[in-house]
């Protein structure tokens, strides 16, 4: 496989493309193109996330975009985001949108106290690279959840804990470096 050729980038559902540790990793991967974008509930100035469908399809258009204005194919792009943004991203990998990897920050396994509601279905067609980066103490998923179900994916799978829970406010540097580590061994 060669070397990708861009990283696209999404947010948490409170957040935007401005989301700091978004930030930090555009600058730390740099020179490599990396693209922000922000979903569509977010642009038309709503709060609620959209649904999975609307994500997805959305991811497809901004992705081939980001490609073709590199003369690229989506295939030689690693996907990715925080939370909510990494989960489109994985679903619409599982989907059948072609990429070089996800990196996926802050992944929530499942909502804080209720470890029965899984967000994993997908895995087992998640069939790429993988970069996890989460805090130890993150409610949406423990390590030893994530060794669980990761388990489920035929893609190749890194995971990299750092300090903290959820938010890696103050830990976006070293988030950011090991994103910036990983796709540059791709």
């Amino acid at each position: 496989m060669s070397a990708p050729l861009g990283l696209l980038l999404t947010p948490g559902a409170g957040a935007s493309r401005e989301s700091p540790a978004l930030v930090a990793v555009e600058k730390a991967v740099a020179p490599l193109p990396c693209r922000r974008v922000d979903f569509p509930y977010r642009l038309a100035g709503r709060k609620v996330p959209d649904r999975p469908e609307v994500a997805v399809a959305h991811l497809r258009t901004e992705a081939t975009a980001f490609a073709a204005s590199h003369n690229a194919d989506v295939g030689s792009l690693v996907l990715g985001g925080r939370s909510y943004g990494g989960r489109m991203c994985s679903m619409a990998v599982a989907d059948g949108l072609p990429a070089a990897g996800l990196v996926l920050l802050s992944y929530p396994l499942h909502p804080p106290g209720r470890p029965e509601k899984l967000r994993t279905e997908h895995f087992g067609r998640i069939d790429v690279p993988v970069l996890f980066v989460s805090g130890r103490t993150d409610p949406f998923g423990s390590p030893a959840e994530f060794d669980e179900h990761v388990a489920a994916i035929p893609g190749l799978v890194t995971q990299v804990w750092v300090t903290g829970a959820h938010d890696v406010r103050g830990r976006e540097a070293e988030v950011a470096a090991a994103v910036a580590a990983w796709v540059a061994a791709l």
